[in-house]
């Protein structure tokens, strides 16, 4: 039986484990990649190591999320970061230089390498053929020390592509008819891999634009063919000896499969306040707007923002939209600034906005009151956007520009013939703003720089034996790590203080929660389904269990929340019977009289719900090896313990 793209990487790396969907597999790392406002706490995680030099491949240190400095603390840990970097063998990308997903696809990315990030969107780098993967904090820490990553096997998702995309219609609109056909759960626990014949008329940059929004799928990860495509855009950014070949084989067999005819799709908007509320924008069309932002990981690579000058060339933006446009990377910033598409933007009345992150992760141009906001981003969730009754919905580049020149919902199609736009021969490569680690040598002598701002790592005990605290927190399904620990430009400054974030914990879902947990010192949270969907933020592990929560009981975990929890030594629990779910009320007495032991005999999890008078059982969401990491406090005890 032949391998899928993603079995042939996975068994190319496999240090633990059989390849048997469900069962625990540990994979060597090539490279890793961190962010600023994950970083800070992976690189002190992985400082409490005790390794000297990272021994991947690659790592890189990127700046791209924490950018806005309205006090010192960015800066401290932006100044952090870089002397860390420099001292234990990590590349540095200075601030400005771009978006982490984008410069490494750019950069560094090799077909059939491994890749983990401290960022959901990490599976971008499956567009050019990696098996990339958001993760954790301490996960990267753990692999930039040599350690295996460790992931359930994974089911195999094929989707086929046919045809060719008609004119005005993009790859943003492939990723948002997949999201409508499998929802934001029904990527759980599979790789999405795209075959077909279609997929050879997409381009790379197209190609991560579906990669990077595969996270909205909770897919471990999405990974395309490393084919002739992928060579030229290699070739291109002066990188052609990193390219191999890499394909599924003739008979290799897929788990699920569906398939999607390019030729057959239109432009598509994800609606509030979820990626996969998806409508035709025919059905908006008409709809005022109050605001544009065009960029973040998902859509601004070159070929993104040609189109979208290409669209506004000659033309001004509506009297009542503000459009706002941010460059992924310094490299496409250099290029549009050369070729006159920088000038055809700012003409049109775009505020133009640093190399970053920025809107997408709240950092900046938060819309009016009840605004209507049309972004080429990822992600939509209530608040997200720093305006808590904001409307953001999720569009192509095509769709954006239209729309910011009427100022209302337009249909790109309606534009007239699209110009065409080929992709570069040659990219303008200069990585001046990429510093090299110093040598072995030289690193003894370098100091790592802290701010006030940066506190250590929460330490962790082992699992007591039993626990006994209240139903401190009730929510219902999809809630995301924004809903558990907030982003935005008030917040995000302080990822490296864990006891003031604390302030902020659930706040979104019930304001009272942060002085609530703790006036009682320990708690258990009760959630539905997809709990903690979104982004890879340990944070909203490490704050939780800051403030005493000790397992969190849930219909369903997302993937990479799932394994922030057991890091942290937080145990996540799922009914074994989901009517018991409408039996806890927040406040509840909740027991868990035999945890211990029935963690270490690998069974299920007994609950009492004192007040009710009532027991159940729950399953522990949690590998053989996690269960021993839960056990021992978290992973940081646990890889002490067994290094």
């Amino acid at each position: 039986m032949g391998l899928t793209i993603a079995q042939k990487i996975i068994q190319a790396h496999l240090l633990e484990g059989e390849m048997v969907p469900g069962q625990d597999i540990g994979l060597k790392i090539d490279q890793t990649l961190t962010q600023d406002a994950t970083g800070t706490m992976a690189y002190l995680e992985f400082e409490a190591m005790g390794v000297e030099r990272v021994k991947t491949e690659k790592s890189v240190a990127y700046i791209d999320h924490n950018t806005l400095q309205t006090g010192f603390e960015n800066a401290d840990d932006h100044r952090f970061i870089q002397s860390v970097a420099k001292k234990h063998g990590i590349w540095y990308s200075r601030p400005g230089n771009g978006i982490c997903h984008q410069v490494h696809l750019e950069r560094f990315g090799k077909p059939g390498k491994t890749l983990i990030g401290s960022d959901s969107h990490t599976p971008t780098g499956g567009g050019i053929g990696m098996l990339a993967m958001g993760a954790g904090g301490l996960d990267v820490a753990v692999a930039m020390g040599g350690g295996a990553y460790h992931i359930t096997m994974p089911k195999m998702l094929r989707v086929n592509l046919l045809g060719k995309l008609p004119a005005w219609v993009s790859a943003k609109d492939i990723i948002l008819k997949v999201l409508q056909i499998l929802s934001v759960k029904g990527g759980v626990g599979k790789i999405v891999e795209y075959a077909g014949p279609g997929v050879e008329t997409l381009t790379v940059p197209e190609r991560a634009t579906i990669t990077n929004m595969g996270a909205e799928l909770g897919a471990t990860t999405s990974i395309f063919p490393s084919d002739d495509v992928t060579r030229a855009f290699l070739k291109a950014q002066g990188r052609e000896a990193d390219w191999v070949p890499l394909s599924s084989d003739p008979d290799a067999v897929y788990d699920e499969e569906i398939t999607i005819d390019l030729s057959e799709l239109e432009p598509l908007a994800a609606c509030p306040h979820s990626p996969d509320n998806v409508k035709p924008v025919s059905e908006l069309a008409g709809k005022k707007i109050d605001q544009v932002c065009i960029g973040s990981c998902t859509n601004s690579s070159y070929l993104d923002l040609m189109r979208v000058a290409s669209i506004l060339k000659g033309k001004v933006i509506a009297d009542n939209v503000s459009l706002a446009i941010a460059p992924g990377s310094r490299q496409v910033y250099n290029m549009i600034a050369q070729n006159g598409a920088l000038s055809d933007i700012v003409s049109a009345g775009a505020r133009v906005l640093e190399c970053a992150c920025g809107p997408c992760i709240g950092m900046g141009q938060a819309p009016n009151s009840a605004g209507i906001s049309l972004r080429t981003f990822n992600r939509n969730f209530e608040g997200r956007s720093g305006t808590a009754d904001g409307q953001i919905y999720l569009v192509s580049p095509e769709t954006a520009a239209a729309s910011a020149l009427t100022g209302v919902f337009t249909d790109p199609r309606t534009l007239g013939e699209e110009a065409p736009i080929a992709m570069p021969v040659s990219f303008t490569v200069n990585d001046n703003m990429i510093l090299p680690p110093a040598s072995p040598e030289e690193a003894k002598d370098v100091e790592i720089l802290r701010g006030p701002n940066i506190k250590p790592f929460p330490t962790t005990e082992p699992l007591p034996d039993a626990v006994e605290a209240k139903a401190l927190l009730k929510v219902g399904d999809n809630i995301t790590t924004d809903h558990i620990m907030p982003a935005g430009a008030k917040i995000l400054p302080f990822r490296s203080n864990i006891p003031y974030l604390s302030n902020f914990c659930f706040t979104v879902c019930d304001k009272d929660f942060p002085a609530r947990a703790k006036e009682y010192g320990k708690g258990i949270i009760v959630g539905g389904q997809n709990y903690g969907q979104g982004s890879s933020r340990e944070h909203a592990a490490l704050v939780p269990l800051y403030l005493g929560i000790k397992a969190v009981l849930a219909k369903s975990f997302a993937r990479i929340h799932c394994a922030n929890l057991a890091n942290a030594g937080i145990v996540p629990l799922t009914f074994e019977d989901a009517a018991d779910y409408d039996r806890i009320d927040q406040m509840d007495d909740l027991a868990l009289p035999h945890l211990r032991e029935e963690l270490s005999t690998l069974s299920d999890v007994t609950v009492e719900n004192k007040t009710k008078g009532i027991t159940f059982k729950a399953h522990a969401e949690l590998t053989e090896r996690q269960r021993d990491m839960v056990l021992a406090g978290g992973l940081l005890n646990y890889t002490k313990a067994n290094s």
